[in-house]
């Protein structure tokens, strides 16, 4: 039986298909039903954030489409529509168990900027210590591709280092993972429990985009990795199950359960240098430097091949080697042209090329997080 006796801290992410009903049509029944829940678990001392898609759905539903618009400029208009109209749902419901609300919009550019990220985590606390439950939703009527988040699978995820959770729970239309698409192979075999996510593991999964949502198992994957590597648990349930959310803290064996890595166990800022912040562009290592890196040494000047991409000191970039792969991310001490003037030298030398020496190395050992693999794209 499992034991989530450990949780004190929970993400809760409904997607877009399980708050409707078999029409496609947001259903406020389904959604009082996941409400009922989520109060039940909350009197047991547990904290939840809800990550709630839809908006543009509902947007879709109050305009009175047959479907979601194709051009971005319309789904953004619908997400503003939307919203206001999702969260008044989600107001009155929780309103009906005593619980207050609070409405996020976040775009990945927010977890990006470390001040905002830091800002971000301030007030999620001050909100937790009001006990008022936060939901969390993309910024769709701002967001363009270059600061998406793109689903809200990865944003349950990217939250996690936030509230400190030690469970995400993704609420979708699907039992769980399966070794092959059950929709077109009856005998795929249902996957009840993953520890560690394996090249297997991931060629397991089936990308299952519908007209109402953006996440699909390839999503899933990915913000089970991002958990896992903070060692956080992250089950997937279905939300047509009655009760499932009861059911699975209950110990029940309802949905996926994928284990956190209790021996990886990053901290916040390295899981925001590994996962929430974009990297500004690539630094090349050879292998003598790859070697030094994987023995959790600095990056020094003398092991740089090339860069790739014009980013200031203080930015994150990608540390690949010649074949490249991903070996680490990490934070620079200097901009990629004084990268590019002393690469290959030793760092005695660089003071007589750039007429100063703020740093010995181009990433301290501190900065810079190993992609371990399997956890990282």
């Amino acid at each position: 039986m499992r034991d989530f006796s450990h949780v004190k801290n929970m993400i809760v992410k409904i997607g877009s298909s399980s708050l409707c009903n078999a029409e496609g049509n947001i259903d406020t029944e389904k959604i009082l039903g996941f409400i009922e829940q989520i109060a039940k678990i909350r009197r047991q001392g547990i904290q939840i954030v809800l990550v709630s898609s839809g908006a543009i759905k509902t947007g879709v539903e109050m305009m009175h489409l047959k479907k979601k618009p194709v051009h971005l400029p319309d789904k953004q208009a619908l997400a503003a529509i939307g919203q206001a109209s999702l969260m008044r749902i989600y107001d009155d419901l929780f309103g009906l168990y005593h619980i207050k609300s609070a409405q996020i919009l976040m775009n990945h550019d927010d977890f990006d900027d470390r001040k905002r990220c830091l800002n971000f985590y301030n007030t999620m606390q001050s909100l937790i210590r009001y006990d008022v439950l936060p939901i969390v939703n993309e910024n769709d009527t701002l967001a363009v591709d270059e600061i998406k988040v793109g689903d809200n699978d990865t944003m349950a995820s990217l939250l996690v280092p936030i509230v400190n959770a030690d469970l995400v729970v993704l609420i979708s239309d699907i039992d769980g993972l399966y070794d092959a698409n059950p929709h077109t192979n009856p005998n795929a075999q249902f996957i009840s429990e993953v520890h560690g996510i394996t090249p297997q593991i991931n060629a397991m999964a089936t990308d299952t985009n519908t007209s109402m949502g953006t996440g699909g198992m390839v999503t899933k994957l990915k913000a089970a990795k991002i958990c896992n590597a903070y060692g956080c648990d992250m089950a997937i349930v279905n939300g047509d199950t009655p009760d499932v959310l009861v059911d699975l803290m209950d110990g029940k064996d309802v949905g996926t359960l994928f284990y956190g890595d209790s021996g990886r166990n990053l901290n916040a800022r390295q899981h925001w240098i590994l996962y929430q912040s974009w990297a500004k562009g690539n630094i090349v290592i050879d292998q003598g430097c790859k070697r030094a890196l994987l023995k959790h040494k600095s990056l020094l000047p003398s092991g740089i091949v090339s860069v790739s991409g014009t980013f200031t000191m203080s930015s994150v970039v990608d540390i690949i080697d010649q074949k490249g792969t991903l070996i680490a991310k990490g934070i620079v001490n200097y901009a990629s042209e004084e990268i590019n003037q002393i690469k290959g030298l030793k760092s005695k030398e660089i003071e007589s090329v750039l007429s100063y020496c703020d740093y010995e190395e181009v990433i301290h050992a501190n900065n810079m997080v190993l992609v371990k693999e399997g956890n990282h794209d």
